[in-house]
C-alpha cells in the first residue's frame, strides 16, 4: 500500500488486498533456506525425499508464513505489526500458486495506539489452506 493506512478509513470486515505468488519453485525454497539457515533436506533434496516416501520437495512452513506476513505488511506497513501468529495446515509444493489474504475482525485503542486485529490465510490454487493466521497491527 503506497499510502499510510489510517484508522478512520478502516472498518471491521474490510478485506486486506490479496498477494498472489504464482508457481513457487524449488529455487524459491533454496533461496529461503539460504536466507533463513533452514537447510532441512525435505525442502531441496529430491533423492532424500523420495527415500523417505515423499514424492517431491516442499516449501518450508516459514516460507509460506513469510508470504503471509508480506501480505500483512504491504497493507499495514512495516513496523506496525504487534502480533503475528500462524498455524500450518498443508504443504506447498513446487508449481503451486499461493494466494494470501485477510480480513479485519476488530478495531480498537490499546496502549495509546489505534489497533486492528485480523485473520489471515494462505491458500493454494486448489483453494486448500496452507497457513492460517491472525494479527494485531497499529494503525495511524
Amino acid at each position: 500500500m503506497g499510502q499510510k493506512l489510517r484508522f478512520d478509513q478502516v472498518a471491521v470486515g474490510d478485506e486486506i488486498p490479496a498477494l498472489t505468488v504464482e508457481s513457487v519453485s524449488r529455487m524459491d525454497f533454496v533461496r529461503y533456506a539460504g536466507a533463513s539457515g533452514d537447510f532441512v533436506p525435505l525442502h531441496y533434496d529430491q533423492t532424500f525425499v523420495e527415500a523417505v516416501g515423499i514424492p517431491t520437495v516442499f516449501a518450508q512452513g516459514m516460507f509460506t508464513a513469510g508470504l503471509l506476513s508480506r501480505c500483512l505488511t504491504d497493507y499495514a506497513g512495516v513496523g506496525q505489526v504487534r502480533r503475528f501468529r500462524v498455524r500450518f495446515t498443508t504443504r506447498v509444493w513446487p508449481g503451486d500458486t499461493v494466494t494470501c489474504r485477510g480480513k479485519i475482525t476488530k478495531k480498537y485503542q490499546e496502549q495509546g495506539e489505534n489497533r486492528i486485529d485480523g485473520e489471515l490465510e494462505a491458500t493454494n490454487q486448489k483453494g486448500e489452506v496452507a497457513v492460517k493466521g491472525s494479527f494485531v497491527a497499529a494503525v495511524g
